[in-house]
């Protein structure tokens, strides 16, 4: 007698749907912005430690080849996006914003895989290293953009928008470490 070996279903796909959705939604409300110790910041930042979060579950949850599959997917749907929505609306496409976007966003995220995998991989996830790989990435993210995008043109006020940015995400960081650490069990390996 024979067992049948037991199907399982593959639905890593969500999440890279999810992570591509967020990360045009993030992209989108770069536009909308708010004040907060007399220094304008745009909604994005808030949800810029998501789209880390969501790609170190993927890697969690599934493995590295789906985490990279999701970083390229999403990756290349923000430019379509940038793209599409540019053409509808009549505007012109400037290439320093769409390139400082794309690659702010996958290089912090590759960074991010890497530094991440590594800890998932030869250490005990604690979560401290976890805390500071997201902290890292998010460093990465705003040097690569400001190196592209501003052209390394800063204003009056830019160290002060930064430093309060990485303190509000570093907040919301640390949610996203207590619940990785918690509340995702480690499940296919490579």
């Amino acid at each position: 007698m024979t067992r049948k070996a037991k199907k399982t279903y593959d639905d890593s796909w969500m999440y890279i749907l999810l992570l591509t959705t967020l990360t045009i939604l993030l992209y989108s409300l770069s536009t909308y912005k708010f004040s907060i110790a007399g220094i304008t910041l745009t909604y994005s930042v808030l949800g810029l430690p998501l789209i880390f979060f969501i790609t170190n579950y993927i890697t969690k949850k599934y493995n590295y080849a789906k985490a990279i599959s999701a970083i390229s997917i999403s990756g290349v749907s923000m430019v379509l996006f940038i793209l599409i929505m540019n053409f509808v609306l009549g505007k012109s496409t400037i290439l320093s914003s769409m390139s400082g976007h794309f690659c702010g966003y996958v290089i912090s995220q590759f960074v991010n895989l890497m530094i991440y995998y590594f800890i998932l991989q030869n250490t005990s996830a604690k979560p401290l290293l976890v805390f500071l790989t997201y902290l890292f990435s998010l460093i990465v993210f705003y040097m690569f953009y400001t190196l592209i995008y501003l052209n390394m043109v800063v204003e009056a006020n830019y160290w002060k928008g930064y430093f309060i940015s990485l303190g509000l995400q570093s907040v919301i960081c640390l949610v996203l470490t207590i619940i990785d650490n918690k509340l995702i069990k480690r499940g296919k390996d490579d």
